[in-house]
């Protein structure tokens, strides 16, 4: 019988890797741990004592039960977190001097409560404390990582282990392949995810600063080799080609545990990686995207080498707001160590943009000031503290510049805040900031001292204004195609509009031409009879879509030509859902058009669909808030838009989207990604173009390649197209086909 096997192939390797890390090997039969939280409490103890020179060994058991106690909480380890974060009283971890912390690498640590059990290939512990465990399986395995992945979020879901998840903070998994981009559920890879009390959420990890990891990797200790395998007992192994092959510090699982367990990283992430998000549905722990890592390095170097000033570009559906809370904790430190005062800022330009920005900040934790007038912002302006509230919490001040009168006198700083360093994150910095207008001009002027982070998922590129004239180089870059090979966001399919419906379309234009004569684009495309034809097709392929799909919960959303076709698709709409035979007349010539009833479009769905109308003239604000909550929580099916909603609208339920009209430019990506957000099993998102969108997509498209290929060079070949072509649609039928020959088609 062969002696390799997942042991010998990954995880012995594995082990052997990490000890070159810095990580000591440590053998369970030598070692002692409380069973109850699988804290090693000698070395939990020598750790305590040499971090905290004045704490004494009597001191510890009290710690100790503290922990236990802190484990005990439904809080997804957030406790815990706050407690070995800490910079006061007793510190747990050194974060200053990595070097005076404990790192050990045992394997088979047995997590037990009662008769449950499970053991973690490898767990890492520092300074005693078990804070991450790594799974692995060999390449090629049956399932894939999706197989360990089930098994772990089993466990996961155990009452009885989510102690053992409030301790552990970070888990990886794989399976020693290199990953298969763009696949929906990815079975292949090295992977990593945030502890969890349900489905853990897997993260690529694509490492971007490997210079700086080029010298954290020691030589190979040949005396711990043998100690592992005599430990492991897969002696028979040692000096055989494949072992030694499998050692190799490039393989996939190598590479994770390099990128996310080197000292300085493995530090880096413990501190700053986390966010515990408290919403309607319960706690929720995230973990950085490695985008937002690398971002978040690149925005501090750019600060060390004196930039005041930059873009980071990433892709929308990317977490550009859970960037800026990251490194509004990341950054307040980095200047605290500078002696520096850090206020944080979130430039907004609309309404909506701000409640959105508010309640991301809030719900993970932040304490968030709101401004919407000048004399607010002046006031601001002369705090010279880090926080201003009660709990002494982090805080951010979310700035709507939409409610600020054009005066050039908006706000100074406080001349004498010397030790106060301003940061402006400025969102979506492709619009709004005209250099002509006062804004800009007064930005500058409140703070000529402040850092100013521009963030936008499509920057202007064109002739006329451009983003990186008005705010910087770009400081980090992450474009919609790494995005969706990543499994963050999907690609979209563009779909035509029916034979048949195209051709009701067209009589429709033309009947009403005739009628009228001379009548404007914009009415003629709002005329009932026309607006009557093209909802016959958006309801018929709303409905058919739930069913092809085989879910209901998915929302649609109608982009219209104008204000006034948006309201008269949702009036016919409204008439239709309220009549048992709706009507819809036309004053020309008085013609009735019999329409079935909403429900009876597809009989699989007998409750009626609903809709909203959101304009900016429409309705007041806080019914236009209302309505889309409801929608985000499923309780509206459509939306019909003209200029709102286009961007900074996330609702990953939102799969269906009408484009009544071309949208020019970067915001016809913005609109586009409206429907990219992962949600269920959804592989895609889906466009249908009444108004033919393809040529400006393309055109668009290509000015953004060439961006990047003066930005990137050899790398922009690796950011192609947004949507799904024929050719791919028609070659991945192909190869199903060919995959089910040998299957009769015919019955389920």
């Amino acid at each position: 019988m062969s002696p390799f096997n997942e042991d010998s192939r990954v995880k012995i390797p594995a082990l052997l890797h990490l000890v070159r890390l810095g990580y000591t090997w440590l053998p369970l039969k030598k070692a002692r741990w409380d069973t109850r939280n699988n804290i090693f409490p000698d070395l939990f103890e020598e750790a305590v004592l040499r971090i905290n020179p004045g704490t004494v060994r009597e001191d510890v058991p009290a710690l100790l039960n503290e922990l236990q106690l802190t484990l005990a909480g439904e809080d997804l380890g957030r406790g815990l977190h706050q407690r070995i974060t800490a910079r006061s009283g007793v510190r747990l971890i050194d974060f200053d001097n990595l070097a005076n912390n404990s790192w050990h690498v045992v394997t088979e640590l047995p997590f037990i409560h009662g008769e449950d059990e499970f053991r973690p290939d490898i767990t890492l512990l520092v300074n005693g404390l078990p804070l991450v465990f790594v799974e692995v399986k060999k390449p090629m395995n049956a399932g894939g990582v999706l197989a360990e992945r089930a098994r772990m979020d089993r466990r996961h879901a155990n009452p009885k282990f989510r102690h053992f998840f409030n301790m552990v903070q970070l888990m990886a998994f794989s399976n020693n392949m290199n990953y298969d981009n763009g696949q929906f559920e990815p079975v292949q890879g090295a992977f990593y995810a945030a502890s969890t009390y349900g489905e853990a959420h897997f993260n690529y990890f694509r490492e971007e600063r490997a210079d700086e990891l080029a010298t954290v990797l020691g030589p190979a200790d040949e005396a711990v080799e043998n100690a592992v395998l005599v430990d492991t007992n897969l002696v028979a192994i040692k000096g055989t080609p494949e072992f030694e092959r499998n050692k190799a510090a490039d393989s996939p699982t190598h590479r994770l545990l390099t990128s996310m367990f080197s000292r300085e990283r493995f530090a880096f992430l413990l501190q700053y990686a986390f966010a515990w998000l408290t919403t309607e549905a319960g706690i929720e722990k995230h973990v950085m995207r490695y985008p937002q890592l690398f971002a978040t390095l690149a925005i501090a170097e750019r600060l060390a080498a004196g930039v005041r000033k930059g873009i980071v570009w990433h892709t929308q559906g990317s977490g550009k707001t859970a960037l800026a809370w990251y490194n509004v904790r990341y950054l307040g430190d980095w200047f605290q160590r500078r002696l520096q005062v850090a206020r944080f800022y979130f430039i907004v330009d609309r309404l909506d943009l701000l409640k959105q920005a508010c309640e991301e900040f809030r719900i993970r934790g932040l304490h968030v000031n709101v401004i919407e007038s000048r004399d607010a912002f002046t006031r601001d302006m002369k705090k010279a503290v880090a926080v201003d509230n009660n709990a002494g919490a982090p805080e951010i001040t979310v700035v709507n510049i939409q409610r600020f009168d054009d005066d050039p006198n908006i706000a100074t700083a406080n001349d004498y805040a010397l030790s106060v360093q301003r940061v402006y994150f400025l969102d979506e910095v492709h619009r709004s900031y005209n250099p002509k207008g006062s804004f800009l001009a007064n930005l500058e002027q409140s703070d000529r001292n402040a850092i100013k982070i521009g963030l936008t998922g499509t920057p202007l590129i064109g002739d006329q204004l451009k983003s990186r004239t008005l705010f910087g180089d770009y400081i980090h870059k992450y474009y919609y195609n790494a995005s969706i090979a990543d499994g963050y966001t999907l690609r979209l399919i563009r779909e035509e509009i029916a034979t048949r419906y195209r051709m009701q379309l067209q009589q429709a234009l033309a009947e009403v031409e005739i009628q009228q004569g001379g009548i404007e684009r914009k009415a003629l495309y709002a005329h009932p009879r026309f607006v009557g034809a093209m909802l016959d097709y958006i309801l018929d392929d709303f409905t058919r879509s739930r069913v092809a799909f085989g879910d209901d919960s998915i929302g649609g959303m109608v982009i219209c030509d104008s204000a006034e076709q948006a309201r008269e698709l949702h009036g016919q709409f409204q008439h239709r859902r309220t009549s048992p035979t709706p009507v819809v007349r036309e004053s020309a010539n008085d013609e009735v058009y019999e329409r079935r009833r909403v429900a009876d479009k597809v009989p699989a769905y007998n409750k009626p669909l609903t809709s909203a109308l959101i304009l900016h003239d429409e309705n007041s604000t806080q019914y236009r808030s209302d309505e889309i909550k409801a929608y985000k929580r499923g309780e509206i099916d459509l939306l019909f838009v003209y200029n709102m909603l286009l961007t900074g609208f996330d609702a990953p339920r939102l799969k269906k989207l009408y484009f009544g009209r071309v949208i020019k430019d970067h915001n016809l990506l913005q609109a586009l990604t409206r429907v990219n957000r992962r949600y269920r099993n959804f592989r895609y998102g889906y466009v249908v173009d009444f108004a033919g969108i393809q040529k400006e997509f393309d055109q668009v498209n290509r000015e953004y390649y060439d961006e990047l290929t003066r930005e990137l060079g050899d790398e922009a070949e690796h950011y192609s197209q947004l949507f799904m072509d024929s050719e791919e649609i028609r070659s991945a039928i192909d190869t199903i086909r060919e995959a089910l020959f040998d299957y009769a088609l015919d019955e389920a």
